[in-house]
């Protein structure tokens, strides 16, 4: 059975999931700023992910090198099956805890 996450593991794969196989470092603190409020450093964005990676839900792959990043390649990471079992786990168990919470959080109370 897969392990729960992390509020920013969860908030990453949701992220890789959201931006598919295109998905690299950038796109992904991009994304976490832009849709969830998010700001990570980059050193700590690539700490979750190489842990992500180690725990066996993210596969990685390299891109071509490019002159405009100085002939470097992008890494670019995708959800394993487990990772994306990961995710389910984690997003039902936040969904049942929230279940019933809706009106008392609700701004102006």
């Amino acid at each position: 059975m897969a392990k729960h996450l992390g509020e920013l593991e969860h908030l990453i794969l949701l992220s890789i999931v959201r931006l598919g196989p295109e998905a690299y470092g950038m796109s992904v603190l991009r994304e976490l700023k832009e849709r969830a409020g998010r700001g990570v450093s980059r050193g700590g964005l690539y700490l979750v992910l190489e842990r992500l990676v180690q725990k066996g839900y993210l596969d990685t792959r390299m891109g071509t090198p490019s002159a405009e990043r100085g002939g470097r390649a992008k890494r670019f990471f995708e959800l394993t099956a487990d990772g994306m079992d990961a995710l389910r786990v984690s997003g039902r168990s936040l969904m049942a805890l929230w279940d019933g919470y809706e009106g008392l959080l609700e701004d102006g109370r």
